[in-house]
């Protein structure tokens, strides 16, 4: 048996340096202020993976909160489908340099939007084998954000057919749909 305290600290330490993973392009070398500005804005088509990323790793981080258990001690099985989950997540830094890079490429897509279904798939089994789950709304919301992740990296992949440079944007569901949802229920009520 496993302490989900020590487990729930090494997320948090994978998490944290995953997302704080930005670079420059090695590429990149101005000679002076106004290159560097024009420089910085050419940079959005490469920058724009990295919030796309911040915000996916950042809701899967917060949906990993949400889910609530009153196991204390987690068995193998859980720990070894924690650690693939890790895995993937310090491989996002990785896709997304390539998607950065040859995001106008659909393979890069396919790595990112791949990449991004295998962490909901992987996150979802987590939820369905967790030790005495508490069930509510915080679950729902869990399996919502997974499942919105899956419809957006879908999405991307079959956008990217048609146009890479725009199938990015498909990420943007799983940010935008929540906040949408809860305006329309205020509104409703």
């Amino acid at each position: 048996m496993f302490s989900k305290e020590r487990l729930d600290t090494l997320s948090d330490g994978v998490f944290s340096v995953a997302i704080l993973d930005v670079r420059l392009p090695e590429d990149f070398h101005p000679r002076d202020g106004g290159e560097l500005a024009e420089a910085l804005i050419g940079l959005w088509p490469k920058f724009f993976p990295y919030i796309l990323s911040f915000g996916v790793l950042g809701l899967r981080w917060l949906a990993n909160l949400e889910v609530r258990s009153r196991a204390e001690y987690l068995d193998r099985e859980y720990v070894n489908w924690w650690l693939l989950y890790l895995l993937l997540i310090t491989c996002v830094p990785f896709s997304t340099i390539v998607v950065g890079r040859y995001g106008s490429l659909a393979p890069a897509i396919w790595l990112y939007a791949g990449h991004t279904l295998l962490i909901s798939l992987v996150g979802l089994r987590m939820v369905f084998i967790m030790p005495d789950l508490e069930l509510g709304d915080h679950l729902r919301r869990r399996q919502m954000s997974a499942f919105l992740l899956i419809a957006a990296s879908v999405l991307a992949i079959a956008v990217s057919f048609v146009s890479p440079a725009l199938a990015l944007w498909a990420f943007m569901l799983p940010l935008v749909a929540p906040p949408v949802m809860r305006r329309i229920r205020a509104v409703a009520d």
